[in-house]
């Protein structure tokens, strides 16, 4: 059960890392420093399913790791 546990825990980790990384990059800190001055930006159709999914496998890692923890 632990080893199927890490297993899904490093395969969670992997689709959280590729799905942070297509995220829209330079959209953070962007206006402190000089940038775009966008005032407030909705985020629609793929970005959105992006942003949900990255928010899904989030939770989904704490979750497992909690698991793990008591498991243990």
């Amino acid at each position: 059960m632990n080893t199927l546990l890490t297993v899904f825990q490093i395969i969670v980790s992997v689709l959280l890392m590729g799905v942070i990384l297509l995220q829209a990059k330079g959209t953070g800190l962007g206006t402190t420093w000089g940038g775009s001055g966008e005032f407030y930006h909705s985020k629609r159709g793929a970005e959105r399913v992006i942003f949900i999914t990255t928010i899904f496998l989030a939770i989904l890692f704490f979750a497992t790791s909690v698991v793990s923890l008591v498991i243990k």
